[in-house]
């Protein structure tokens, strides 16, 4: 991951937080990454958290009265410090356990869920930040390497039969069912793992940003997920 790191032209890497939320995107460049090698037990908050769901929320109020091991107490002062930044910064942190995410079987060809590359947008400037701190990590694609779906000529004959309206409202609908956001992987196209411990910000699809949207999915979950989004 270290070398797909370096030579990845799209990510830039940064030592400390405050360069992580104040570097500009420019350029090529829309994913930025404090890289960090992380020290305590995840995988025992992980296991001691009551899960109500396939996505169980870990306020802050259960973390702090978990009880844990040192090594368990090391992991919560990282996280507990993580969401302290960025609530700080003005991101709305939320700490969650995945079991998994729920899938998109309503069109087979197109599946919209978290689970197929995509980009994230929004109505206002903002950035996605997460860090995955136990079990599989997401993926992201350089933009050159993965082409938007709904311009895969078989892919877009299939949805303009789902569509049941004028042309000129045709974009409108694929915009207003997120078909837009969805990319595919080239061939030969070199997922970019994001690993375990590393803060991420992501460039997001917005009407002020100045570069691309950086494509991203959810990994296929083999145990339960610890991550913080925003």
């Amino acid at each position: 991951m270290k070398d797909q790191l370096q030579t990845a032209t799209q990510i830039k890497r940064v030592t400390q937080f405050q360069d992580l939320v104040s570097e500009p995107f420019s350029g090529n460049v829309n994913a930025m990454c404090w890289s960090r090698e992380l020290v305590g037990d995840f995988a025992e908050i992980v296991n001691k958290v009551e899960l109500t769901d396939n996505i169980t929320v870990l306020e802050e109020a259960e973390l702090r009265e978990l009880d844990l091991s040192e090594a368990g107490q090391l992991a919560r002062e990282i996280l507990l410090h993580d969401m302290q930044l960025l609530t700080a910064h003005g991101a709305a942190p939320t700490l969650n356990v995945i079991k998994y995410y729920e899938r998109d079987d309503s069109f087979p060809l197109f599946p919209t869920d978290v689970y197929s590359y995509h980009v994230d947008r929004s109505p206002v400037a903002t950035d996605t930040f997460l860090c995955t701190y136990f079990g599989e990590a997401s993926d992201i694609l350089p933009n050159n390497e993965a082409i938007q779906k709904i311009l895969i000529p078989e892919l877009r004959t299939e949805l303009k039969k789902l569509f049941d309206g004028p042309e000129a409202d045709f974009a409108s609908f694929l915009s207003e069912n997120f078909f837009d956001l969805h990319y595919q992987a080239l061939p030969n196209a070199r997922p970019i793992n994001l690993g375990i411990g590393n803060l991420w910000r992501l460039a997001v699809d917005h009407p002020e940003s100045k570069v691309l949207p950086c494509v991203h999915r959810a990994p296929a979950e083999k145990t339960n997920r610890l991550l913080l989004i925003c």
